[in-house]
């Protein structure tokens, strides 16, 4: 690649207008980026063709990144000499402040924890049934930024913070399994779980506010009903 080569550009097949400005769907990606090894043009699925919905015939792949990076249906790849210029990257997708301020780019994903909701739900209230003793949450974490290093599960809604137990790194952008053990008391409580990784980067209580509500890796709280009789 030639040395004045600044900024990949990936464009797909959808098309439509949107801030006023007819377009095909593009996102660039800085050179040293667009090379690392992980990076993939992916055309197969579990050994067949690409789903439709899935970007058939070729679609971009970046382990680590949000979604909108991932581009669909490529048509065209083309290395630039300057940084690119693009709705879907300048104006659209951007962590902003307010409406004046143009914001960041958004790029790597930030460290997010998820919790498989103990018990049966109760699905008017969104919350959970679950009978007292022993339970083990478990759950799922991942960041862009680095391997996660640390899950913490609180039972008291903050209050207070244990560690969670890893499982084995499935790889450096995979899913990393995580479980804690719980003597569930009689009563509503309230479970957290939140991710820490090799980076520095804690997932916030509170989502980080933004213009768009793009970006948004706040706790799950996930609430249980404790009671005698529910099935386990």
């Amino acid at each position: 690649m030639s040395d004045d080569a600044v900024d990949v550009l990936f464009v797909g097949l959808d098309r439509g207008e949107q801030g006023g400005i007819e377009q095909y769907y593009e996102r660039a990606l800085p050179v040293p980026e667009a090379l690392r090894e992980e990076v993939l043009l992916v055309y197969a699925l579990n050994g067949v063709p690409l789903p439709p919905q899935h970007g058939f015939p070729v679609r971009l792949i970046v382990p680590g990144w949000y979604g909108m990076t991932q581009v669909k249906w490529l048509q065209r790849i083309t290395v630039l000499d300057k940084p690119f210029w693009g709705y879907q990257q300048n104006v659209f997708y951007r962590i902003a402040e307010n409406d004046d301020d143009p914001g960041v780019q958004m790029t790597r994903m930030y460290p997010h924890s998820l919790m498989i909701p103990p018990g049966i739900p109760v699905f008017e209230t969104r919350e959970r049934l679950a009978p007292p003793g022993r339970q083990i949450l478990s759950g799922r974490a991942w960041s862009g930024w680095g391997p996660i290093v640390r899950v913490e599960v609180s039972v008291d809604s903050g209050a207070n913070w244990s560690e969670a137990e890893l499982g084995p790194p499935m790889g450096t952008h995979a899913w990393l399994a995580w479980s804690f053990p719980w003597d569930a008391p009689e009563g509503r409580h309230e479970l957290l779980s939140r991710a820490t990784d090799a980076a520095g980067n804690v997932q916030p209580l509170e989502p980080r506010w933004n213009v768009k509500g793009v970006a948004n890796n706040a706790v799950q709280c996930v609430v249980v009903h404790v009671r005698p009789g529910v099935a386990g």
